[in-house]
Parts: structure tokens; sequence; C-alpha cells
């Protein structure tokens, strides 16, 4: 039977075989490596990348589509909200099979719900210590954001929190007709590879001084970060007289470590 795509679920599903080919490419899957995939759907990309891998975990919250995947032997199926998966588990579970000592790291990949892409993004920044690489499908727009410069109006919040612990590049541009239905925006693929010493800053402590530095972006930080400032007593020791986006994730970060 024919799967409905769900528009709660924000179901798209690729199916243009020369982006599948360029998407793989790019992830370059190698025998016995642990990956798991987001939201796999149809298997557009599963079936390539599991006869590449020898085996794969997926991720999958629609119930129908994750008893189909079932039938799947090389398949481990997860069927859940990706936002409570612990990838820290799957990383243990993975040594345990490879009869590794230490956690294998995962590569993880996939077509992410443009609806709750972010709060994925996020999710996965609680366990970057167990992966390896991140290949995501996103609407371009937020790819966009992701690798903003400083001084650019795409530059914000989710520039600084994935640029301090990310090397990301965006890899493919994918168009709405490579999907079915097609989405109303224009897609793309980004990269993501966690740094190797990332500085060593309380996240909680980043993401509060970001929040409120792009909280009124239009004004001087000193109407914003300032205040803050002011009220941890650390006046006078960082340019407030810019705006939130000229200044550099690498200033965000030496901030948080001081504050």
């Amino acid at each position: 039977m024919k799967h409905i795509p769900r528009k709660r679920f924000a179901q798209h599903f690729l199916t243009d075989a020369g982006i599948i080919e360029d998407i793989v490419g790019l992830i370059a899957p190698r025998p016995g490596q642990a990956m798991v995939e987001i939201g796999p759907g149809l298997a557009a990309l599963t079936q390539p990348l599991v006869e590449r891998l020898g085996r794969l975990t997926v991720i999958e919250l629609d119930r129908d589509l994750a008893a189909s995947l079932r039938t799947h032997s090389q398949l481990t199926v997860i069927e859940s909200d990706v936002l409570k998966v612990d990838f820290a588990q799957i990383a243990q579970a993975q040594s345990a099979t490879n009869s590794g000592a230490n956690p294998s790291r995962l590569r993880v990949v996939g077509n992410l719900p443009y609806n709750i892409s972010t709060p994925i993004l996020f999710h996965l920044l609680e366990y970057v210590d167990v992966i390896e690489d991140q290949h995501f499908m996103l609407q371009k727009e937020v790819i966009d954001r992701m690798v903003a410069s400083p001084a650019t109006s795409d530059y914000g919040r989710l520039s600084v929190m994935l640029q301090w612990r990310y090397e990301m590049e965006n890899v493919l541009f994918v168009p709405p007709e490579s999907f079915d239905p097609p989405p109303r925006v224009n897609s793309a693929v980004v990269r993501m590879v966690p740094r190797d010493n990332p500085a060593p800053v309380d996240v909680n402590r980043l993401s509060e001084i970001v929040q409120v530095a792009f909280s009124q972006r239009r004004k001087l930080l000193r109407h914003t970060l300032g205040r803050w400032l002011e009220e941890k007593g650390l006046a006078g020791t960082f340019d407030v007289q810019r705006r939130a986006e000229e200044v550099p994730v690498s200033e965000y970060v030496e901030l948080a470590m001081r504050a």
C-alpha cells in the first residue's frame, strides 16, 4: 500500500535518484561504520547506505514506516521521536556489537523534518562527543544561518552555537522538485564535523549570552548584553558599542569562559 505523506510529521520524501547518489557520495559510507539515519521515510537513502555499510540504525517516528523498515534484516529500527533518543546509548550499543572497550563514534545522517530541525541540531549538540560527523538535508535558509559569517544578516544564535562546536559546510543544493510532495522551499545538505579541540565553555552559559545578545539584534549590545554584563559585575569587559551580528564566535566564547 502506498504511504501517504503526513503533514503533522512534515514528510517530504526524496525521490530524485541523481540527488540521492550525490548525497551518498558525499557521505562516503564504508563497511562496518556505525551510522544512524534520522527519518529514513521510504528508505530512499537507507537502501544505498545499508548496501555499503552492512548494517544501519534508523530512527523513525511514523509507526507505519517503522513497521515497513523492520522487514529489512540489516536495519535496527528505533521507533521514537528523535528528540527523546539517547545517542550515547546507541554508541555504547554499537561498541558492544563491535567488541570495543570505548563507545563507537557515530556518523549521523538524515533528511530532517524542517519544522523541528533546529531542536534536533541542539539535541545532537548534547552528544557531540560520540559523533564523528553529520550530514543533513535541511531547508537551505537554515543552513545559510548555520554557516553564516559575522556582519551578515544570516548570522545569529544558530551560527554561534554551532560554529563553536562544528566545522560546517553547505555541500549540495537540492531543489523542491527532488521531493514528493515538493516542499515550498529550497533545500541543501550540510556537512558538520565536530572540532577536535573546542574551547571548554559551559554551553548553557554561552547559550544564555548569545540569546540575550540577539534578543534585539538591530540595537547596539549596550541595550541588551550590556545590561546583562552589569548584572554579572562584568561591565566594561566587553565592547558593547556593536550589534550582536558584528561579534565573531570566538569573542562570544571568550566571554562565556569569563562569565
